[in-house]
């Protein structure tokens, strides 16, 4: 961007050097000199008194006139000569003067704004899947304001969209500017009212900002994420600090509660959670977190023969829902071994170990490696088992027919 700059300034000023230098070189040389011009006068003067056209004494007296002429010329040139000089003096200082301009320009001109602005938009759909996608590296500050700076062009040129609206505000809402991050999902609720996510980030931002409300509107927003999602634990978790900060203990601890029964014990919050309970006086203890113990044995057979397959291990209420609360697949592998189910290998959000009191562990053996293996594949299942200490040990077995 400064050299199309400077390179501009440089035309502009070699063209100002020619449409001023050239039209009077270009008369100079259709002129004689101002010594021919004298020379060719005095001849003129001789042949006249030679002719007896001119008097001695009138031929004296016209050529002091001519060589005062020429005297005054002669001056006028040199001064001239010496203007020229100075000319290309204040000619070198423009020059400078321009690259000074433009060296202050690239330090402090909106050049780079504009660089920002076309990169942003060339980038818009790699940031879109790098933000929602999570394909690649996570966004850098740098790049989050200059996603911002393409979805606030996208809704200038295109109009109001839902999703772009939801971005901004999440951009706003990481970048701490939490006015402008409300009107921004304000402007998207008004197109999708009911979409959970965004009613939650809706919340953040108006919790962050605190007054009666601000307290109240993110009260209402939860309450209709919750009525969209009950499982939702992120709308769970913010509905009780909102009942916190408008000073409603027994709604908070009820949220708190609830939230204490869903979550992991390996999760963030539950600590958070746990202390809370205790600061309003509740007698809450820690939750062991529940575990699947399991001894597999795999007949050497089947390893020998499918030595591509896998064993997909999950555990699921017995005349419950079809979703497991915890999944794992191995390889198939070699004799016995032992394996480990937590709440952290749930399928949902919501739907762990923790979720149900008594349990099923299937084994099933896939050849080909894949879950929907419909040809040999085949399962064993263990009878339903009760948590012990939050504990379940079960022993299971995979042999040919």
């Amino acid at each position: 961007m400064i050299w199309q700059l400077v390179v501009g300034a440089v035309l502009m000023l070699a063209l100002s050097i020619v449409f001023l230098v050239w039209p009077r070189t270009v008369r100079a040389g259709e002129q004689q000199t101002p010594a021919q011009l004298f020379a060719e006068r005095m001849d003129l003067l001789a042949s006249a008194r030679d002719a007896g056209e001119l008097a001695e004494q009138d031929f004296d007296s016209a050529a002091n006139e001519l060589k005062q002429q020429f005297l005054e010329q002669e001056a006028r040139a040199m001064e001239l000569k010496a203007s020229h000089s100075s000319w290309r003096w204040y000619g070198g200082l423009s020059a400078a003067l321009v690259l000074i301009v433009a060296g202050i320009y690239s330090w402090n001109g909106h050049y780079r704004e504009l660089a920002d602005w076309q990169l942003a938009q060339q980038k818009l759909p790699e940031y879109g899947e790098r933000a929602l996608l999570e394909r690649g590296e996570p966004l850098s500050e740098q790049e989050l304001a200059r996603f911002g700076l393409a979805l606030r062009t996208k809704l200038a040129r295109d109009g109001d969209d839902a999703a772009a609206w939801f971005l901004l505000g999440r951009i706003w809402l990481s970048q701490g500017f939490m006015l402008d991050a409300i009107d921004a999902f304000e402007k998207a609720l008004q197109m999708t009212p009911n979409r959970p996510a965004l009613l939650i980030s809706y919340s953040q931002a108006l919790l962050v900002v605190g007054g009666d409300d601000k307290l109240a509107k993110a009260g209402r927003a939860l309450a209709r994420a919750l009525t969209a999602e009950p499982d939702n634990l992120d709308a769970l978790s913010l509905l009780a600090y909102v009942a916190y900060e408008k000073g409603d203990m027994t709604e908070a601890a009820a949220a708190w509660t609830i939230l204490l029964d869903r979550l992991p014990t390996s999760d963030p919050r539950y600590a958070v959670v746990l202390e809370k309970l205790q600061e309003l006086g509740h007698e809450v203890s820690a939750r062991q977190e529940r575990v699947v113990l399991l001894t597999l044995d795999v007949d050497q057979t089947l390893r020998q023969q499918y030595p591509d397959a896998s064993v997909f291990v999950f555990v699921r209420q017995p005349d419950g829902p079809a979703l497991p609360v915890a999944a794992q697949r191995i390889p198939v592998p070699a004799g016995e071994l032992q394996l480990m189910l937590t709440e952290e290998m749930a399928m949902q959000p919501g739907w762990t170990l923790a979720s149900i009191d008594d349990v099923e562990v299937v084994a099933r053996f896939s050849p080909s490696g894949t879950v929907d293996d419909r040809q040999g594949s085949f399962e064993v299942v263990s009878a339903p088992q009760l948590f012990n200490d939050g504990k379940v040990q079960v022993s299971l077995r995979l042999q040919a027919d």
